[in-house]
């Protein structure tokens, strides 16, 4: 929408997910947009064509790959610098491009971010435990004694692994990301309404990269542009832990919303304030 050629940076949406779309987003905020944006649709993820047609193919799938493909979206827009607006996962994505490209980058700005996966794993099986009523019986330990010296120890697929089998992912992630059943219904009619169902093959390509050790906390700290993160303070997916991590190493500028996962659709005006005030501070 506009012109993202024109005049101020233009803001580009970056889903999570991951293998999600950005299609509620664009139907639920897009007419208050603050400036010339793109709603992207990340490779393999809604609107975009399948990963097992692209040349790298469906097995896998990087955030090299997701970096690379913004800069491409970049340079066909004509703009010499954009704003990633990265949610959830996307904000991986919208923080490494804002590292590896900091003259094309204007600001960051980061809604509800995921940043440390085994962290982020911990939490799900934290919930999943306590919504069994059995105690938590996290799995690094083990996981770290059986691992070999010198080889990685996957405790975070450990633990999602864990929390899975108490309870499925939507469900827990229904738990987690929304303050009420009227907001998950709303964003569910609009995911129907979008008929853009799917994102697995992203997710399962992501996996098979590491996807849940995958700790960036120490990149955050190179980021040379401005970050400015909305966090809505009902998300226990990413509020306080993984917005910690954002604040304390990338100077983020933070705001704090009365909402959950998806805060534009909680309180679209708190939203539409927070994002202009991240562009204009």
């Amino acid at each position: 929408m506009g012109d993202p050629a024109g005049g101020e940076a233009p803001l580009v949406f970056l889903h999570g997910g991951p293998g999600y779309n950005s299609y509620s987003f664009q139907a639920a905020f897009g007419d208050r947009m603050p400036r010339a944006a793109v709603f992207l649709d990340q490779r393999g993820s809604g609107r975009s064509g399948p990963l097992e047609d692209t040349e790298q193919g469906a097995d896998t799938l990087d955030l090299d790959t997701l970096v690379g493909d913004l800069d491409a979206v970049r340079d066909f827009l004509g703009a010499a610098q954009i704003v990633p607006l990265g949610h959830g996962f996307g904000a991986l994505v919208a923080l490494e491009y804002a590292r590896r490209h900091p003259t094309r980058t204007a600001r960051v700005i980061v809604v509800n971010p995921w940043v440390h996966y085994p962290d982020l794993a911990r939490t799900l099986l934290e919930e999943a435990s306590a919504r069994r009523g059995t105690p938590l019986e996290d799995p690094a330990e083990r996981v770290r004694a059986d691992t070999p010296d010198g080889q990685h120890a996957p405790v975070g697929a450990a633990r999602i692994e864990a929390a899975f089998e108490l309870l499925n992912a939507r469900d827990l992630l229904n738990a987690l990301q929304f303050r009420d059943a009227p907001t998950r219904m709303r964003l569910e009619f609009m995911d129907a309404e979008g008929q853009l169902v799917g994102g697995g093959e992203v997710q399962e390509a992501l996996v098979n990269q590491g996807l849940w050790e995958f700790e960036y906390p120490p990149f955050l700290a190179e980021i040379r542009r401005p970050v400015f993160v909305i966090s809505g303070a009902h998300d226990r997916t990413s509020y306080p832990e993984q917005v910690q991590w954002v604040a304390d190493l990338a100077d983020g500028d933070v705001t704090v919303l009365d909402a959950a996962h998806y805060p534009w659709l909680d309180d679209e005006d708190a939203f539409a304030q927070a994002l202009d005030d991240a562009l204009n501070r």
